[in-house]
């Protein structure tokens, strides 16, 4: 199967997709993008989050060919060339990232967090990312980083 869609505003075609072939697989292994994830494969861990046509999904779920036609966005998407997004900053300088296995995927969620809710509660940032499992960390570096993404968002407008 001939896959054609948009990852990170770039056109692509991905050829010789398997039929049960994950987006996630085809993000990774086919097209180099491994900032998405491979850990639980069953849509619980959130590692491997990435926006399609602008909602995050587990992209372990998503079979590849449903992907055609549509828009991806990963967390490599994020970055604006070398410039990274300010949720992926704020990450950096919280001291969010651990061993990193979980860290793109929280990014695409509390990035989606903070485009839907500009200056959400402690409460809105613990649901908005209940379906983001770290092992590494107690979340407070985790919730600091996207309370400082968000201050600085509304700082810029």
């Amino acid at each position: 199967m001939r896959v054609s869609f948009e990852v990170n505003g770039s056109a692509e075609t991905v050829d010789d997709v398997w039929e049960g072939e994950s987006l996630l697989y085809m993000l990774r292994e086919r097209m180099g993008l491994p900032g998405s994830k491979n850990a639980c494969e069953q849509g619980e861990c959130g590692s491997c989050t990435v926006y399609l046509d602008g909602t995050p999904v587990c992209s372990c779920l998503v079979a590849a060919g449903q992907a055609h036609g549509c828009s991806v966005r990963t967390v490599e998407g994020l970055a604006s060339g070398d410039r990274l997004d300010p949720m992926q900053q704020a990450f950096v300088e919280a001291g969010a990232v651990q061993c990193g296995f979980c860290t793109p995927g929280l990014i695409v969620q509390a990035h989606d967090l903070i485009e839907r809710v500009p200056d959400p509660s402690d409460a809105e940032i613990r649901e908005a990312l209940a379906g983001n499992l770290c092992r590494c960390t107690g979340y407070e570096k985790i919730l600091d980083a996207v309370r400082l993404a968000a201050e600085r968002k509304a700082a810029a407008k």
